[in-house]
């Protein structure tokens, strides 16, 4: 009797001790990849922007499937978001969305997010029920320091008004509320409706073009550092960088790192960190 016992509490203290380790472990992981996080921006905020690809209804029914799994993604990690404006598809899913997430290290964890996703499924919108293929690009920019001082002309700037097409209280489908700017000089195009009075959106959609002008200038330093190093530096975006297999197996695969998920329900639910903290390691080494 006393040799069962002690064995059920060597058995109870293991199972204390292995828990602990992996409550460690997971701490140690953490910390590892917030000492990676070391870039200008990776503690601020970001705007992620959903882009579906050629193929109609398929290709905007997967970007709606994206935005679902970043914005469980941010659930997961407390991170706070805010669809600033919303392309719904004709027939299912989103044409576009931008989605201003804030939040530590908001910014750091989904850089690693930039470029191509593709889908293989059996398409639920084929009479066939035949297998399609779905593409849609992920853009993140950092939010910046808005204390940035940034020369930008009035007179380099086009802002369009007009009727918001998503939910935002009274009112909001019968005024003018929804903004859209447009900087001239480099094409780049914001908008925002999700806030109730045009004044409002107009400040968010300036907040988000200051970002994306401040970030444009840092690329051409880089492009210009690069032709100056003549070394080849990895793009991400317009790179195929994950593929999401449903059909005939089920694989989640991500191309920079041959990090694989079986469970591909588990991933769309948002559990995506084993490729997002795996691509931080790899581009710290």
């Amino acid at each position: 009797m006393a040799l069962f016992l002690k064995n059920n509490i060597d058995l109870e203290i293991q199972k204390m001790l292995e828990e602990e380790l992996l409550k460690i472990k997971d701490k140690v992981d953490s910390l590892e990849v917030e000492i990676v996080l070391d870039g200008p921006y990776d503690k601020g905020g970001a705007i992620l922007e959903i882009h579906a690809g050629a193929g109609g209804t398929e290709a905007q029914d997967w970007a709606e499937m994206l935005e679902r799994m970043y914005l469980r993604f941010c659930d997961r990690r407390g991170f706070s978001y805010d669809i600033m404006d919303e392309q719904k598809g004709e027939e299912a899913g989103i044409k576009s969305s931008s989605i201003l997430v804030k939040g530590l290290y908001a910014f750091g964890y989904l850089k690693s997010e930039k470029g191509i996703h593709r889908l293989i499924r059996l398409s639920p919108f084929n009479a066939n029920n035949k297998r399609q293929t779905s593409f849609a690009s992920i853009d993140i920019t950092p939010m910046i320091d808005q204390n940035i001082e940034l020369d930008i002309k009035e007179s380099d700037l086009r802002i369009d008004v007009y009727r918001s097409s998503g939910c935002g209280g009274q009112g909001v489908n019968t005024t003018d509320s929804a903004v859209r700017i447009t900087h001239l000089p480099t094409k780049i195009v914001v908008t925002c409706q999700n806030e109730r009075s045009q004044i409002q959106n107009k400040e968010k959609a300036m907040e988000v073009l200051k970002s994306k002008l401040y970030q444009l200038e840092i690329e051409k330093k880089e492009e210009e550092l690069k032709k100056i190093k003549g070394t080849n530096m990895e793009i991400n975006f317009g790179s195929q960088i994950r593929t999401y297999t449903m059909h005939p197996y089920s694989l989640v695969k991500d191309h920079r790192t041959n990090i694989e998920n079986t469970n591909v329900g588990k991933v769309m639910d948002g559990d995506i960190d084993v490729f997002v903290e795996e691509y931080l390691r790899k581009c710290r080494n």
